[in-house]
């Protein structure tokens, strides 16, 4: 299954916006919608985080028109 987020993030004085599509499993997604598409939105932080070379604040992040940034700031690693 695909799901559509939008992240709003802020870094070095500077507020950026990125979206894009990834896909999650249908299972995971059915019990629990709105953590599986966290993890997926705080996966793809880290990886813009690594990118920018520097830590980026999260603003908002949007899955599907639904709010999930508190979630997203949950997440940990394993």
């Amino acid at each position: 299954m695909n799901i559509n987020i939008k992240v709003y993030l802020h870094t070095k004085g500077t507020n950026f916006f990125q979206s894009g599509i990834f896909s999650v499993l249908n299972s995971d997604f059915k019990k629990d919608p709105d953590w599986t598409s966290a993890i997926a939105a705080y996966e793809w932080i880290q990886q813009i985080n690594k990118n920018m070379g520097s830590s980026v604040r999260i603003d908002q992040v949007v899955y599907d028109d639904i709010d999930i940034t508190e979630l997203v700031k949950k997440v940990r690693p394993d």
